[in-house]
């Protein structure tokens, strides 16, 4: 019987783990718990709040089995038997006041998180929309964000289209261009030494604690359960993944990556679409013999 020669596993969900329905295929699932039964550690990793991770790991039995979910982009990481949370960082509290007006000075839609709930000023927007159909959570209005939301958030999201492009005070100028990247690097130039802020599609604007990413909140779980970066194989094809792709023993880009993601990737695999997943540890399995 070959045996994956990796004792972790660490999984993007959206356009890696899961297909664009935002599931897990049978073909995946069963590649998956097969690695679990030879004592393989799944680990979650994705921008989502935990509440939206959770049927993915439910689906995958790590209620049962064990495994962890790092979400926020690696802002908290819960033991998906026990839901003891083993970490935790958050936005600090002098930001979220500044975000909070410039989103309103934008008109763009900020939403945050309240249990189960998004909760926005702006329940109409696309964007807003795409977000509670990626997580299964129900969106909230509420008349003023900044004061509903909870105590010291992990994270909180702005949406924009980005094919909105922004021009120059005079109309003959040059395109100055994607909104949504001019919206970043001001808030870059604006709280960069405070907070992070980034991309985690094109029409979302991730807005997290300074220093918080993937392959940080990785090193901190390995050490905790007594595995190295060698021992892991990870999955991902946004650029959010990169810092956990090159931290991996082994780094897998899918075939749907961003074309820098496929060019940092130890292996490229097939698409989400293609049980991209399960092919790579079915390669993977037949290379250990």
């Amino acid at each position: 019987m070959n045996h994956l020669p990796y004792r972790a596993i660490a999984l993007d969900l959206d356009g890696t783990l899961t297909n664009h329905d935002k599931v897990v295929t049978p073909k995946t699932r069963e590649a998956l718990l097969q690695a679990e039964a030879e004592g393989v550690v799944i680990i979650l990793a994705s921008g989502r709040p935990t509440y939206g991770i959770e049927p993915v790991a439910e689906c995958l039995e790590l209620d049962k089995r064990g495994g962890y979910i790092l979400s926020y982009n690696g802002g908290n990481i819960v033991n998906a038997k026990t839901g003891e949370k083993l970490f935790a960082q958050f936005l600090p509290d002098e930001v979220i006041p500044i975000l909070y007006r410039y989103a309103k000075e934008k008109n763009h839609a900020l939403l945050g998180y309240a249990g189960n709930e998004i909760i926005t000023e702006m329940p109409d927007d696309q964007y807003v929309k795409e977000e509670s159909r990626i997580n299964k959570m129900n969106i909230r209005k509420v008349e003023n964000l900044f004061e509903a939301l909870e105590p010291h958030p992990t994270k909180l999201l702005m949406t924009g289209d980005p094919a909105d492009m922004l021009k120059a005070e005079n109309e003959l100028s040059e395109i100055l261009g994607d909104r949504m990247d001019i919206f970043r690097n001001e808030l870059s130039e604006i709280l960069g030494d405070r907070m992070d802020i980034f991309r985690s599609a094109p029409f979302f604007l991730e807005l997290v604690p300074k220093g918080i990413d993937k392959a940080k909140s990785l090193l901190r779980l390995l050490s905790k359960i007594n595995l190295t970066p060698a021992d892991m194989i990870a999955f991902g094809d946004g650029y959010n993944d990169l810092s956990m792709l090159k931290l991996a023993g082994m780094g897998v880009a899918m075939q749907n990556a961003a074309p820098e993601v496929r060019a940092e990737a130890d292996y490229i695999t097939l698409s989400n679409e293609e049980d991209g997943v399960a092919a790579a540890l079915e390669h993977f399995c037949k290379k250990a013999f």
